[in-house]
């Protein structure tokens, strides 16, 4: 086992199950101590304690990922346990489906906070008090949610990409100055305990990805992984797209 990320300081929202607790998985056995957040209390809790019983280092913190209050004292939490903040990986997002003239403002506005917001928030807010330091945080990294639903269709997450990217540039504008990159995860379908409800889920994303099978937690992992490693030190505002060549051809599942 590689250990890239001995002694550094990760944190992961939204990180109690799927991609964002593989994620923590990988960064705490390559060495990393990880802080895990979750809005899920009990969950973040149960998911620390798996990383833990593998010998990682893993503290839990609930709470939402989407308020900006919260992200701060994430932030402060972490500082005060462990001196430093290297790695930031901003992965709480949810899907809240329908038809667009249907679409309930409260539902749209969930999402815009939580899958927009707390990506963008969870930048500035550590950066407009801590960055400025250049010993703390050299990467950030936020997952793009909901590329495709896979089941069901839905009126705004096909635009949430742009909004995200185009708030990804302004940070590395406003972030690189102090040694930190900025780059996003768009995964494709992804097997996951959530896509396990649907017993089409798998072989629907099978049959249309050009590789042939929806990607795995560990799929987004090695990706992420990657961006917030020395390897990735130069590449700043891109998007690394995790879809198994879905995109190259983009058939409906419907």
């Amino acid at each position: 086992m590689r250990m890239r990320f001995k002694n550094q300081v990760a944190i992961v929202t939204g990180a109690g199950q799927g991609i964002g607790l593989e994620i923590c998985r990988r960064l705490a056995l390559e060495g990393a101590h990880v802080v895990l957040n979750d809005i899920e209390v009990a969950l973040a809790e149960e998911a620390a304690e798996k990383i833990r019983k593998e010998k990682g280092n893993c503290l839990a913190i609930g709470g939402d990922g989407g308020d900006v209050n919260f992200i701060e004292q994430l932030v402060r939490e972490t500082v005060t346990t462990f001196g430093k903040i290297d790695i930031v990986i901003a992965n709480a997002g949810i899907t809240l489906f329908g038809d667009f003239f249907d679409y309930a403002p409260d539902d749209f506005n969930k999402v815009m906070r939580l899958n927009l917001g707390g990506s963008f928030f969870s930048g500035p807010a550590g950066g407009q008090k801590h960055a400025r330091s250049k010993a703390w945080w050299s990467y950030f990294i936020y997952v793009i949610r909901n590329r495709t639903s896979g089941t069901q269709k839905s009126c705004c997450v096909w635009n949430e990409q742009g909004r995200i990217g185009n708030a990804g540039k302004n940070l590395v504008i406003e972030l690189s100055p102090y040694g930190i990159t900025v780059n996003a995860i768009a995964p494709g379908a992804t097997a996951t305990a959530r896509t396990k409800s649907d017993p089409e889920y798998e072989n629907t994303w099978s049959r249309i990805t050009p590789i042939g099978k929806p990607a795995s937690t560990n799929d987004i992992a090695s990706a992420a992984l990657f961006l917030v490693s020395p390897e990735a030190g130069h590449i700043t505002g891109q998007t690394l797209v995790v879809d198994g060549g879905w995109t190259s051809v983009s058939p409906s599942p419907y």
